[in-house]
């Protein structure tokens, strides 16, 4: 059984040669890497400390340690000089992503009273104390010779916000990486007919980011609304009310038939254990699926508001990359371009369907549709913007060469107004405009889908695409 939270290995080096020869120098490079264990932790990762490696046995042991433990990642604490076989065989055998920690105790020596010292011994010890940064070309020379991708963060070990960041971004990343590699996506229906740049390679899916997919059946879905009870059904409509802004010329009947659907789908995600469901169907009319399918937007909406994000258009891709964003804890709203106000220079984004209602500007509107353009049936559907700030954008792309890549761009989304359609749309401005955004976004040929969270977390991204492998382009 997988481990349930993320494990971070942690060890530092240093070179047995000094210990003897420079008093207090050991110890106080081990007082060092619990300062910077106290950093690492936090709610749900468990750091496994390996403490100070400083001979090659050591580093033999530190990797089978951490290969055992099962970490997810490495931060490899350089306290001094040390040399690289202190830190290869750690890394060979550990497999997982390496993080180098080049940190100094202060943000610099002071010269005068180092000057100062009576003893050129102690004069020395001291400067070894700050020389971390001295075998870190060794250690990455050596990496690089050894096929092992590593990262880098740089700065000083106490007060230092850039290195508080960086840390955290690395941690985040990582976290996201393995909520992804366990992640269960469920796949429930089929394409939309004709749009072939949604069409993906599922096993590229699970050879980039790992977990599972689970093909569920819609078969499976009506017959688990069948067995929803006026109660249970009644209190779902409870609970939209208190979701939603519903608004007066909504149907109570198309209410109900929606909160059905909406217990149904509960139930198949639970017992499924999916974190995340692609979905699109149409049927025939009067089928018994059709009034499944029509009724499934705010079912969808209400999932992807509790952490498992919905994709409408069975568009996979969209559905890893919105549950990158939320695992980010950012959002992740379905989303494509609505259209381009020139005189204002903002893209107009949105989407029918499913909506991010934890992400809104205010409270997500229920409005009646007589039809659903595009698709089958009629029914009720959401209407939201996105929360005016900054937002990011993230399409999951494949690359040309069979692989995948992250396409992510950084917007404001701003008040203004929008379509008022019963669907999902925003304002969103682009530093480089909106005319040079649609081009230079396009050029990188994602689907015409991408997801949206609130925030800039751009950086957090590219470590993501970093830790598992891939590409990561920036657009603005």
């Amino acid at each position: 059984m997988a481990h349930d939270t993320l494990k971070v290995g942690l060890f530092g080096i240093g070179l047995n040669a000094y210990w003897p020869q420079f008093a207090g120098l050991e110890p106080r490079l081990r007082g060092y890497i619990e300062r910077v264990a106290e950093k690492l932790a936090r709610p749900g990762v468990e750091i496994v400390n390996l403490g100070l490696i400083d001979d090659p046995e050591k580093a033999m042991d530190a990797g089978h340690q951490l290969r055992a433990a099962d970490v997810d990642l490495i931060f490899l604490h350089v306290t001094t000089y040390a040399v690289s076989s202190t830190v290869l065989p750690v890394v060979q055998r550990a497999k997982v992503p390496v993080v180098i920690l080049n940190l100094q105790p202060e943000a610099a020596i002071d010269y005068a009273s180092f000057n100062a010292l009576d003893d050129r011994t102690k004069m020395t010890g001291e400067w070894l104390a700050f020389c971390a940064a001295c075998p870190v070309p060794e250690i990455a020379n050596v990496f690089r010779r050894a096929g092992i991708d590593f990262h880098q963060v740089t700065g000083v070990l106490d007060g230092d916000p850039h290195v508080d960041r960086e840390i955290e971004a690395w941690i985040e990343a990582a976290r996201v990486a393995y909520v992804m590699s366990h992640n269960r996506l469920g796949l429930m229906g089929r394409y939309y007919n004709g749009m072939l740049d949604i069409y993906s390679d599922t096993t590229a899916q699970v050879a980039t980011f790992g977990g599972h997919l689970e093909i569920v059946e819609i078969d499976e879905l009506a017959a688990l609304r069948k067995s929803v009870t006026e109660l249970e059904a009644a209190a779902r409509v409870d609970a939209f009310r208190a979701e939603f802004d519903i608004q007066p010329d909504c149907d109570p009947a198309e209410l109900l038939r929606a909160a059905r659907t909406s217990v149904a789908l509960d139930r198949l995600v639970a017992k499924h254990k999916l974190g995340s469901l692609a979905y699109y169907y149409e049927s025939t009319p009067g089928h018994d699926h059709e009034d499944v399918i029509s009724s499934v937007i705010l079912g969808c909406s209400y999932l992807t508001a509790r952490g498992v994000p919905v994709a409408g258009e069975y568009e996979v891709k969209n559905a890893q990359a919105m549950k990158i964003l939320d695992t980010f804890g950012i959002g992740g709203s379905f989303t494509e371009y609505y259209g381009i106000d020139f005189n204002d220079d903002i893209v107009l984004m949105g989407h029918d369907g499913p909506g991010h209602t934890r992400i809104a500007e205010g409270k997500t509107k229920v409005r009646p549709l007589k039809v659903y353009h595009g698709k089958v049936g009629s029914g009720v559907s959401v209407e939201m913007s996105v929360k005016h700030g900054p937002v990011t954008l993230l399409s999951v792309a494949e690359d040309g060469a069979g692989g995948l890549k992250l396409v992510v761009a950084e917007a404001e989304s701003v008040p203004g107004p929008i379509l008022e359609i019963g669907n999902t749309n925003s304002r969103y401005r682009f530093s480089i405009g909106a005319r040079k955004f649609v081009e230079t976004w396009n050029a990188e040929c994602p689907a015409h889908h991408c997801a949206i969270g609130v925030g800039h977390i751009a950086d957090r991204i590219e470590k993501l695409g970093q830790l598992l492998g891939i590409r990561t382009v920036k657009v603005c």
